[in-house]
């Protein structure tokens, strides 16, 4: 029996060492960091809507302005072949013009021998095939050009239409944001000598490709996507290399989805107060590295120190109520696309 006492003993101290892990300095559990992220669940899917739909409409753009310019160059070049046949199909009509149909027979009819004969024949057949191709490399030019402006015009319509969807979306956003006293214009956290994180893989028309929550989480023991995964793995590369905590099961919000992680600015986990000093720094810099690297991991939108930062939008105030998890003062909240 005596030896049976220090067993349990231990157990106990153990269990008081692991609790303490989770306490001293203020650091809490990663439940409790950034709670149904920092706002209710109307909050939290008006935000994922109006971001969502802000990306959705950056990245519809920009390949429609891409279609456009791929266009112009078409008609340019297709405009500029035609011209420099413009010369050789006005000779060919003049010749035709002049010689009229009788032409042909009347070359043959004057030849003085069968040979003769058979040479000015094979130079008509000649003729008429180098003329043809000319003619008919004419119209095909012209047509090209006329095709492809067409299509251009058309790709103005498209970018009207996207522009009009995104301005909509940044008034949702400013609509969510402020019904939690935010929305205004933020200084916002960006800086020019933030790394560059390598590319995500994105389908060949520029769009991201949909995931699932379908790898394991090192973070916890859940799941994330494959794109949360190669954000989280780029930050770390590049530094950050602070606590992080990204699947947690929740009603709402994109960490259920494993589409969301929470960078502590904290080195060893979610301090109960607002980041100071070097935590606040690091914090910054994690945050400007994601909006920097925004386009090339598939960025939805960044938390930090009560603003918020969208595609379309930039940084905005963002004032839920509630402690240093709820208006993300603890930490950088990323959602992914």
């Amino acid at each position: 029996m005596a030896a049976v006492f220090p067993r349990r003993l231990s157990a106990v101290l153990a269990l008081l060492i692991a609790a303490s892990v989770l306490w001293v300095g203020g650091v809490s559990s990663p439940a409790l960091a950034d709670p149904d992220e920092g706002g209710s669940k109307t909050l939290s899917d008006a935000l994922e809507s109006a971001a969502k739909g802000q990306a959705d409409a950056i990245q519809k753009l920009n390949a429609s302005k891409k279609r456009q310019a791929d266009l112009q160059n078409t008609v340019k070049t297709s405009q500029a072949s035609a011209k420099q046949l413009e010369g050789q199909v006005g000779a060919i009509v003049n010749r035709a013009y002049r010689l009229g149909r009788t032409s042909t027979m009347s070359l043959l009819l004057n030849s003085s021998s069968p040979d003769a004969f058979l040479e000015r024949a094979q130079q008509i057949d000649m003729i008429a095939q180098l003329n043809g191709k000319i003619l008919q490399q004419y119209r095909d030019d012209l047509n090209e050009a006329q095709s492809a402006k067409a299509a251009a015009d058309q790709e103005v319509a498209e970018q009207q239409k996207q522009v009009a969807a995104l301005t909509k979306k940044k008034k949702e956003a400013e609509l969510a944001l402020g019904s939690v006293g935010g929305g205004g214009a933020a200084g916002g956290f960006v800086s020019v000598n933030s790394p560059l994180a390598q590319p995500a893989p994105r389908n060949s028309d520029g769009s991201w490709p949909k995931e699932s929550c379908t790898v394991d989480d090192p973070t916890t023991t859940g799941c994330i996507t494959p794109r949360t995964l190669h954000a989280m793995q780029q930050a770390q590369a590049a530094g950050f290399n602070h606590y992080v905590a990204c699947f947690r099961h929740q009603d709402s919000g994109e960490h259920p989805k494993g589409r969301a992680c929470d960078f502590a600015a904290h080195s060893t986990g979610f301090l109960d107060e607002a980041a100071t000093g070097a935590d606040k720094t690091y914090g910054n810099n994690l945050a400007a590295y994601f909006i920097k690297n925004a386009d090339r991991l598939g960025v939805m939108y960044v938390i930090w120190y009560r603003q918020i930062w969208m595609p379309g939008t930039g940084w905005k105030a963002y004032s839920p109520q509630g402690g240093p998890a709820v208006v993300h003062t603890n930490h950088v909240h990323l959602s992914m696309l």
